[in-house]
């Protein structure tokens, strides 16, 4: 959605490893934001991202007008049953029907033979794999690291909201899963007491304010009771007023990271 940031370029990086042309979209979706969400104030910063993808070697990029996307009269949408009411879905529940119309436009429009996202939106990746399944479409889709700060903090376009305090504040959300990590290196595989640390770190934070913690399958986000292959933790939580995600691969007994 453009305000690029060094996340956002290290997916193109990746599209240039394995392609010969890069196409990137910048599209601030308005159907992904619900009543009272962030759309009018998302940050915008276009002239930059044109310089900055150019130097990196973009081959093009596709800045559409909201009316190019979404015509008069536009009364179609895409909504990825279960899997988009889960996690986010359940503070966002607009959000995921927006999501998945504009990817499958934009898949429609560019035909990629490849598609890279962030695993930051790891809710976003899965129900873009699963549309793509669905809908037979060709496009493979390929999801990249989480890109961080040095204190830890996914980048995100919306850090930007942050601060000072907030600022200093905000790498809770990754302490939180670095110490989910730890524990389960050292044995722990219940959920229920892995979880119960990440509230109260979460708590002990005056700035932040939880909005949920789970341990999930990768591939359905169905709830895991115990740590296992394919359990993944995602959390998102408000700082001051600024909503944050992150999520790391859990994997007992193997202390290599995703």
């Amino acid at each position: 959605m453009g305000a690029l940031h060094a996340g956002h370029l290290s997916l193109v990086r990746e599209a240039k490893k394995i392609s010969d042309h890069v196409v990137v979209s910048i599209f601030v979706n308005p159907t992904q934001f619900g009543p009272g969400e962030d759309y009018q104030r998302y940050p915008r910063n276009l002239d930059e991202d044109l310089r900055v993808l150019k130097e990196l070697g973009a081959g093009s990029v596709f800045v559409p007008d909201a009316s190019e996307i979404y015509p008069q009269g536009f009364e179609t949408f895409v909504t990825v049953g279960e899997l988009s009411q889960k996690l986010c879905g359940l503070s966002r529940p607009v959000h995921f029907r927006g999501v998945a119309t504009v990817v499958l436009k934009l898949l429609n429009i560019v035909e990629p033979r490849i598609a890279v996202f962030g695993q930051k939106d790891f809710q976003q990746c899965v129900l873009i794999r699963r549309m793509v399944k669905d809908l037979n479409l060709e496009a493979k889709i390929v999801v990249c690291p989480i890109v961080r700060e040095d204190d830890g903090l996914a980048m995100s376009s919306r850090n930007q909201y942050l601060n000072s305090q907030e600022r200093k504040a905000a790498p809770i959300l990754y302490r939180c899963l670095e110490s989910a990590r730890q524990e389960v290196k050292q044995g722990e595989v219940r959920s229920e007491r892995i979880l119960r640390g990440v509230v109260n770190r979460i708590d002990a934070e005056p700035l932040a304010k939880l909005d949920y913690a789970e341990i999930v399958n990768e591939e359905t986000l169905d709830p895991d009771r115990e740590v296992r292959k394919g359990s993944l933790l995602a959390l998102a939580a408000w700082i001051g007023k600024t909503r944050l995600i992150d999520n790391e691969m859990l994997k007992p007994g193997d202390d290599t990271r995703s």
